[in-house]
């Protein structure tokens, strides 16, 4: 990889290349100027990461300007101010990094050495042949229905500890936290701001966005601020669902509960919708409602599937009440176990990992085999079974 450092602090310029020619994957080279003097790409070779500091406005304003004009430049950016505002013109003018300033040797070097695991990880689905992944859209009947622990523990579950790539989209845009469920790592984006860089959109970009939560398993969060979910156009959805389609075997997707445009993209994308909602009188309410809107959608019947959580066979409402009042078949049924669901949520761990002999455990894995079921044993061969019956 080839880097370039621009910053005007010959003592940063210094410790930065010292610290960079430790990976020797590395080809750095420094101009000690400020950005706004230089030509980064001119001035000398065209570089594949752009390590910049800005100590003033004028940088950062050369720095949108270049990221404009080549795109295809990774930028890490070394900077005094970490304001919520400073950090999002950042992440829109396709910075894939902020580092407070001043910034050690140490730190940059990891910073780029998690870039170029990136790169390399895009480079890899990038060379695997085209995929068309599975999408799975679950979508909460009424809030509360437990349709995010659904999820996320479902994805868990089809990744088979990494004998399958698995992403898991957060869609819930204004109070997601799916991420949450999988561990606490800090995102280091989420959807507005992949729907953003829209343009931009490949799978180099789309994994850079997502934090490894497992084996096999990508999550792809929320915004923070619940104020940018109105960034988000059915368009961009589109997009991002399709681009992760072609780099993982299913996508996962938690809808959330409120209906609109681009939750709405998710369902018509979906190959499989699966709602989610508990046996009380409010739930079998809004199930009724949402039937409705599928039937509306036209979706056909075998696209959808209900799933009663924290099911109980002595509820006031039993199955048969459930089919009765939707006109639906069998349901699926996830047993109602708290203590484990809760330590699993507590501990931001899946409930398999924790407690994978309790009953909610069996009974995701069970639908996670219906879903993609394993493939079978190899059979042995008939004269390999001969040979050691004979010596038997």
């Amino acid at each position: 990889m080839k880097v370039k450092i621009v910053t005007a602090d010959p003592a940063h310029a210094f410790a930065w290349t010292e610290a960079l020619r430790a990976e020797p994957a590395f080809s750095v080279a420094a101009l000690e100027r400020p950005l706004r003097e230089v030509n980064a790409i001119v001035n000398g070779s065209r570089p594949d990461l752009l390590l910049a500091e800005c100590a003033a406005a004028e940088d950062f304003l050369a720095l949108e300007r270049l990221a404009g004009a080549h795109p295809e430049v990774d930028v890490v950016l070394v900077a005094p101010d970490l304001s919520p505002d400073f950090l999002m013109r950042a992440m829109r003018a396709g910075v894939r990094e902020v580092l407070p300033a001043p910034a050690a040797g140490e730190t940059v070097l990891a910073a780029l050495r998690r870039l170029q695991r990136k790169r390399g990880a895009g480079a890899a689905i990038a060379a695997q042949p085209a995929r068309h992944g599975e999408l799975l859209a679950l979508l909460s009947c009424k809030g509360g229905s437990g349709a995010t622990f659904v999820a996320a523990n479902l994805a868990h579950l089809l990744a088979a500890g990494g004998r399958r790539r698995v992403a898991l989209i957060d869609m819930n845009l204004q109070f997601g936290d799916a991420a949450l469920f999988l561990g606490n790592q800090t995102p280091p984006s989420h959807v507005a701001d992949v729907a953003r860089n829209i343009a931009r959109l490949d799978a180099d970009l789309l994994q850079s966005a997502m934090t490894e939560a497992g084996p096999g398993l990508w999550v792809l969060a929320a915004p923070e601020d619940p104020a940018h979910a109105a960034d988000v156009t059915p368009a961009q959805v589109q997009a991002i669902l399709r681009q992760a389609r072609e780099g993982f075997d299913f996508v996962v997707v938690d809808v959330g509960r409120s209906l609109s445009a681009a939750t709405l993209a998710v369902l018509d994308e979906a190959d499989r919708l699966f709602a989610v909602l508990q046996l009380t009188l409010p739930f079998i309410r809004d199930g009724k409602r949402l039937r409705e809107v599928f039937r509306s959608l036209d979706y056909p019947a075998d696209k959808v599937r209900w799933i009663v959580n924290r099911y109980q066979k002595d509820s006031q409402f039993s199955l048969e009440d459930l089919r009765r009042t939707l006109a639906i078949d069998e349901p699926l049924t996830l047993p109602n176990h708290y203590e484990a669901v809760a330590a699993a949520v507590n501990q931001g761990v899946p409930v398999d990992s924790i407690a994978p002999a309790s009953s909610i455990a069996r009974a995701l894995r069970e639908l996670a085999a219906e879903i993609a079921p394993q493939a079978p044993a190899p059979q042995r061969r008939w004269l390999s079974g001969l040979f050691r019956g004979a010596s038997a």
